[in-house]
């Protein structure tokens, strides 16, 4: 199984893994929540797929001022 976006597009959007799993994560639990989407579609049917792909896309960064999440 492929994954996508790949692991090396998305490290290229944020500067770590540990930082990576734990954007994907928080913004994966708002969407499980009902926050509205950022992107007008989506390849993954999962919530954390969604999450990858909104990073790749670069509309959702850490923000690099206080290391918190857009």
């Amino acid at each position: 199984m492929l994954l996508y976006p790949s692991v090396d597009k998305l490290l290229d959007k944020i500067d770590s893994r540990y930082s990576l799993i734990m954007l994907a994560s928080k913004r994966a639990h708002e969407l499980d929540s009902g926050a509205k989407p950022l992107l007008d579609s989506y390849k993954s049917k999962k919530s954390v797929g969604k999450a990858f792909e909104e990073i790749a896309a670069g509309v959702l960064k850490i923000d690099p001022k206080n290391r918190e999440m857009d």
